[in-house]
């Protein structure tokens, strides 16, 4: 039986659509068409029902799912320890990352490992949603944020200090705020994760704690889109320092209420299983905390 064929059969089961699926494994609808009827011959099943509207997969097909996915992660895990065993780095890496880590700080770090190593090939997804490792077949995520589900494989890369921040010309124009209570009275830029804003900001200094719930005109689920906005003067931030670590360095932005702490977020770099953990994802976890350790420590 052709592994192809099964490949093709598992991503028609997922998309629902041959078309989709074929585009996808860079070939024909026609031949997508005819690798499965391929595949249903060798089986004597039926595997899915198709009419004109839609394509549906039979109990047979939903049968056979099972153990094709079993088939198809046995084979990739054969190789992993085939290629562990040789030290290569090359394969397929599919990684999601999240948006302003993505876009704006570890995309030329990936581009540098690509270029070491030919043999890697990188699907990499940019977002702030938490992946789905089995829905959408991710191998590795780089994530903000403290691990919520034990059963997954975690390296740390680094924590870092979440910080204030504004660019100078709307500092100039609205004044800086000395103390946290007078975040209330500026425009400060919030994010959205899903449902929840993320509008409590929590600073403390050698003797208390404080929790100011902000408000302004401008509000994201991109992070990115919040920092751009901060850089282009209309408000105030917090975000990661990595995050705005360029933007510190070139002068866009500066911090303020330096004196006044938050508490530190980590990075992660996370695999939904041990067989996950390939050398390219070793090599992945090396390269990352060396890069964000220097753009942290340029920083400042």
């Amino acid at each position: 039986m052709n592994t192809s064929d099964l490949e093709l059969f598992v991503r028609i089961a997922d998309s629902g659509s041959i078309s989709a699926s074929a585009e996808q494994l860079g070939i024909t609808s026609a031949a997508a068409s005819a690798a499965l009827k391929r595949l249903e011959k060798q089986l004597m099943v039926q595997l899915f029902i198709r009419s004109t509207r839609q394509l549906r997969i039979t109990a047979e097909g939903e049968r056979f799912l099972v153990y094709s996915r079993q088939a198809l992660g046995a084979l990739e895990e054969g190789r992993s320890s085939l290629d562990a065993m040789r030290g290569k780095i090359g394969g397929e890496l599919r990684m999601s990352v999240s948006s302003d880590l993505g876009r704006n700080i570890v995309l030329p770090w990936l581009d540098q490992a690509m270029d070491e190593h030919p043999d890697l090939v990188l699907k990499l997804s940019v977002g702030d949603a938490v992946s789905d490792f089995y829905m959408e077949r991710v191998d590795v995520a780089l994530r903000y944020g403290e691990l919520e589900d034990s059963s997954l494989v975690a390296f740390q890369i680094a924590e870092v200090e979440r910080v204030l921040f504004a660019a100078p010309e709307y500092l100039q124009a609205h004044g800086e705020p000395q103390h946290p209570e007078e975040l209330r009275q500026h425009n400060c830029l919030t994010y959205r994760l899903g449902s929840r804003v993320f509008n409590t900001w929590s600073f403390a200094d050698s003797s208390k704690t404080y929790r100011v719930t902000v408000q302004g005109d401008r509000e994201s689920n991109d992070a990115d889109i919040v920092r751009r906005w901060v850089v282009a003067g209309k408000g105030i931030g917090f975000k990661s320092s990595l995050d705005i670590s360029a933007d510190l360095r070139s002068g866009r932005v500066v911090r303020i209420l330096e004196q006044y702490q938050s508490d530190p977020v980590g990075i992660w770099l996370i695999c939904p299983s041990r067989k996950q953990v390939t050398p390219a994802v070793l090599m992945l976890r090396d390269l990352l905390r060396k890069r964000c350790a220097e753009a942290l420590d340029g920083a400042g």
